[in-house]
């Protein structure tokens, strides 16, 4: 992993941490201290064979494959590890060397998806299980192991362990997933196309940035023009309509608490953007499964000008948009 990925991905932690509440998860300068060491860590090799194998903090963030080892040196009480991948790819994880009393209340616990002050990405009404089983419980754990695989490109897992000494080692693996969905971007700029083949399930694309988002192609199933048609008809509104694609605002992660900001619900060859100035901005595809729908965009992050000035601390004030 190159020295500017690695900043890139500190950078996305702290954003999380001072917007989204992580700190709390941050007990001491230890576990702070932790953060900053992303910097200098050389987590990963360009040579394919070589495998990463190191410490796991309190509160740390993976997007390597490797083995992350955590040994408590005191009591941890409330800890986490977020773990991503790219947009393609879903991730693996694998409990081994599980040394935790379950009866004095240590737990370690896997979740399909991130957990951020009570919201969940992907949402309930976003994902194709039910909550209770995107968790897997090591102490509810029949087998010695546990094991978990995500259903996008992120997963977490948080612990709690009471005695020194105690401790696990978890693995991380990251496999191809030929159609993304639900994906949180690590960059606040890129482009990314969605597809959902016949499948009547919602997928988004969440980026906790302030961004511009253009959309530059959308073929949905109900297509009644191939032109870009004029804005008044294009932000319309398409609740009544099983497919149609939907731009959101917000500042948690959880799309289904997330204020509306437009919708589109016709196909279109050409271009439509618009700037959303909320913590976290989200291009969400709903899909009825009688069609291959597809939706290409481009997004990036607003400059400070951009922004918009709030006079109430009010969600409507925040998002606003142009």
């Amino acid at each position: 992993m190159s020295v500017a990925l690695r900043a890139q991905l500190f950078l996305f932690l702290i954003s999380l941490s001072s917007r989204m509440g992580l700190s709390r998860y941050i007990e001491d300068n230890e576990a702070a201290d932790g953060l900053y060491s992303l910097l200098s860590l050389d987590q990963k090799r360009e040579s394919d064979d070589f495998i990463v194998r190191r410490p796991l903090r309190c509160l740390d963030m993976l997007a390597t494959d490797g083995y992350f080892t955590f040994v408590a040196s005191r009591p941890q009480l409330a800890c986490a590890a977020f773990i991503i991948s790219e947009p393609s790819e879903v991730i693996s994880l694998e409990l081994s060397d599980v040394n935790i009393d379950c009866s004095a209340g240590d737990f370690i616990k896997m979740f399909d998806g991130w957990v951020l002050k009570g919201e969940k990405f992907p949402s309930r009404q976003d994902h194709q299980l039910p909550l209770n089983q995107r968790y897997t419980d090591y102490c509810s754990s029949a087998a010695p192991g546990a094991t978990s695989r995500s259903s996008q490109n992120v997963a977490m897992i948080f612990f709690r362990i009471h005695s020194p000494d105690s401790g696990f080692t978890l693995t991380v693996k990251k496999l191809h997933n030929p159609f993304p969905c639900n994906i949180m971007s690590q960059s606040p700029e890129g482009s990314f196309t969605m597809v959902i083949p016949h499948q009547r399930r919602n997928c988004s694309f969440s980026i906790i940035y302030p961004v511009e988002i253009r959309l530059t192609d959308l073929s949905l199933g109900q297509a009644i023009s191939n032109e870009l048609s004029p804005q008044k008809q294009v932000w319309t509104d398409c609740s009544g309509s099983g497919d149609y694609v939907e731009l959101l605002g917000g500042n948690g992660v959880d799309t289904s608490m997330m204020f509306p900001i437009a919708d589109l619900c016709f196909s279109l060859s050409g271009l439509a953007q618009m700037k959303i100035g909320c913590d976290n901005s989200v291009v969400r595809l709903v899909s009825s499964g009688n069609y291959i729908n597809r939706v290409s965009f481009q997004y990036r992050l607003l400059e400070q000008r951009e922004l918009p000035k709030t006079r109430e601390n009010t969600l409507d004030n925040f998002c606003s948009v142009e």
